[in-house]
């Protein structure tokens, strides 16, 4: 598969008595089908995995590559603390029928950049699947350095993409020169998604998706063929909307705004909250200034 243009991190929505509302799952997964999105992404950080049950990551996959016919590719979260879970989650999700695998760093436990190394080579030695590495400091509190990431791609042909959230430029630059040419640099932050393909990214795994998968889908397909200044406009239009997207912590804003777009329910799980009240008039706003309402 090819790890380029506009994967959607897809949200997980929940029901009022707090269950997976799978209806709606259903209809956000058909949604992209449409919009020209390169590849759902369920289960990560938007998706609030770490709030799943083991059965409710089971079926949230399950229900995402029964919804994506085959005619997109499913790219599982794997996101755990213990090297030992990682592999069995990777192993499981395979068997589901995931196309592809989101791995996270571990987050909590702050791994030395060779714990990172060995962590990886565990999980891409156990799976067939090809392994996107997933480096969100952020969250994780530990960076995937560009020499260990280098290091884990020549010692593990599966790992080819990584979907890159530290926030640098110079980062994505010293991965993008020194890993090999059909190796794929996505970019995990919005904001600097055509920043990013500049220096030679090939897309983004997106949070602005879940609400604008034609704009978001159309942005990168113009940066890839080179219509620069389509790609530059539609970055500037858009932009507002994911800054205000962020303006309380991922997934509560995009929530909030699939709800007001009747999508589904926008609360999120404890410990997030719904959005404040005082943040909605700005993000209706933008909704509508990008025509999404």
């Amino acid at each position: 598969m090819r790890f380029a243009g506009s994967f959607v991190a897809l949200v997980t929505p929940f029901k009022n008595d707090g269950g997976v509302d799978e209806a709606a799952l259903r209809r956000l997964v058909r949604s992209h089908l449409r919009a020209g999105t390169a590849g759902l992404v369920p289960c990560g950080s938007t998706g609030e995995a770490a709030t799943l049950t083991h059965e409710e990551y089971r079926r949230v996959v399950t229900l995402t590559v029964e919804e994506s016919r085959g005619l997109l590719p499913v790219v599982a979260g794997v996101g755990t603390n213990a090297t030992a879970k990682a592999v069995a989650l990777a192993r499981e999700a395979e068997g589901l029928g995931a196309d592809a695998l989101l791995v996270l760093a571990p987050y909590y436990n702050k791994p030395t950049q060779d714990g990172l190394y060995q962590h990886f080579r565990a999980v891409a030695r156990d799976t067939r699947l090809p392994i996107v590495a997933y480096n969100i400091p952020g969250r994780t509190a530990v960076n995937i350095l560009p020499k260990t990431l280098l290091r884990i791609i020549r010692d593990c042909p599966n790992v080819v993409a990584v979907k890159e959230a530290s926030g640098s430029l110079d980062q994505v630059s010293e991965i993008v020169a020194g890993a090999p040419k059909d190796f794929a640099v996505l970019s995990g932050d919005d904001s600097l998604t055509i920043p990013m393909m500049a220096v030679g990214a090939t897309g983004v795994v997106s949070v602005l998706a879940n609400v604008a998968p034609r704009e978001t889908a159309a942005m990168c397909a113009a940066f890839l063929k080179g219509e620069v200044k389509k790609a530059r406009a539609l970055h500037l239009k858009l932009f507002p909307l994911v800054k205000v997207l962020f303006v309380e912590t991922n997934p509560i804003p995009v929530k909030a705004a699939l709800e007001m777009m009747g999508f589904c329910r926008g609360a999120p799980r404890l410990p997030l909250t719904p959005l404040d009240p005082r943040n909605r008039p700005g993000l209706r706003r933008q909704l509508k200034d990008c025509g999404l309402l």
